[in-house]
């Protein structure tokens, strides 16, 4: 992808980045800095981008993102990128493996936006977008009805909040990337694998992690000032 014709300037902005550390994340990670932000990454593991302020946040843990928030008063940008999957079919997902799978990807999602909000309001300004998928819009051919399921909550949470908050000058979106080009998913399928999935795609490629953290950048910029509530498929033409 070819982003020489793009300029983002996020300079004195602070961003935090649930899920930066590998995969889309960490490419979120990287434009933010490149564009003169404050970038913090909260996840598991490092961000080994050098720059990036790392926090130690497990997401299933509601004390961990708290003390996150902790550490700021105040945040202009917030993204969601943090999830977990599973495949398995229904008849082999316990009720324990549902609640874990929720607790990731979706209540650490509503967690991370209330304590945004409340800091945001303060300041009557802040940008949150929250990384939903493909799975999300429509339906997942390898993972369970967990995960799904989880990714459509995503969508709901956002479009409702972006309700209850644009007013005070907080604007809440959503995209859905589909099959993104990163280093596990080039370890998890073989040459032959990705080009039939390849030919499945209207566009006839895997997406960069540039190219699924590019809208990213632009729903937090001034381009994007008038949209809230939008969910951006980001998917090849799949949809």
């Amino acid at each position: 992808m070819k982003i020489s014709n793009i300029k983002f300037n996020f300079v004195n902005k602070i961003v935090i980045v649930f899920g930066g550390s590998r995969g889309i994340g960490e490419e979120v990670c990287k434009l933010f800095l490149d564009a003169g932000a404050n970038v913090y990454n909260a996840s598991r593991t490092r961000c080994s981008i050098n720059g990036v302020v790392n926090l130690k946040c497990d997401m299933s843990d509601t004390n961990q993102i708290f003390d996150v928030f902790s550490k700021f008063n105040k945040v202009d940008f917030v993204i969601n990128v943090a999830g977990t999957n599973l495949c398995v079919p229904i008849d082999k997902i316990s009720e324990k493996e549902w609640d874990r799978l929720m607790n990731i990807n979706l209540k650490s999602f509503f967690t991370i936006c209330r304590e945004s909000i409340i800091m945001m309001k303060k300041n009557n300004f802040g940008r949150i977008v929250n990384v939903s998928s493909i799975a999300g819009r429509s339906k997942s051919i390898v993972s369970g009805v967990h995960y799904t399921s989880s990714k459509y909550g995503i969508i709901g949470l956002t479009k409702q909040l972006a309700h209850e908050v644009s007013s005070y000058n907080i604007l809440v979106n959503c995209v859905c990337p589909s099959q993104t080009m990163t280093k596990m998913l080039k370890e998890s399928m073989s040459k032959n694998e990705i080009a039939q999935l390849e030919s499945k795609i209207p566009i006839k490629r895997i997406a960069t992690t540039t190219e699924q953290a590019m809208p990213v950048l632009f729903l937090c910029s001034d381009a994007a000032s008038y949209i809230t509530g939008a969910t951006i498929d980001v998917n090849g033409g799949q949809l």
